[in-house]
C-alpha cells in the first residue's frame, strides 16, 4: 500500500472518531512529532561558520551595505 492510500485511510478512520480524548492524543502526538522534525533540521553553527558570518557582516557595514533601524521600521510598517 502506498503512502497516499495509507493517509487517506487514516483520515477516513480519524474522521469517524467520536472520542475527544483520542483526538487530543493524536493532536499531541502530531505536535510533538512536528516539533521533533523541526528540531532535527536545526543544527548549531560551527565556530568557523559564525566567524565567517561576523566577518561578512563587518565587511557589509564598512561598505555601507546595511539598513538603519528607521529604514527597516519604515519598510515593515
Amino acid at each position: 500500500m502506498d503512502i497516499q492510500t495509507r493517509k487517506i485511510e487514516f483520515v477516513q478512520q480519524f474522521l469517524k472518531l467520536q472520542n475527544e480524548e483520542i483526538i487530543t492524543q493524536f493532536e499531541k502526538l502530531l505536535k510533538k512529532r512536528l516539533s521533533s522534525d523541526i528540531d532535527d533540521q536545526l543544527k548549531p553553527m560551527s565556530i568557523e561558520e559564525l566567524n565567517l558570518r561576523i566577518d561578512k557582516s563587518e565587511e557589509d557595514f564598512n561598505q555601507n551595505r546595511y539598513k538603519s533601524t528607521a529604514e527597516l521600521l519604515t519598510k515593515y510598517r
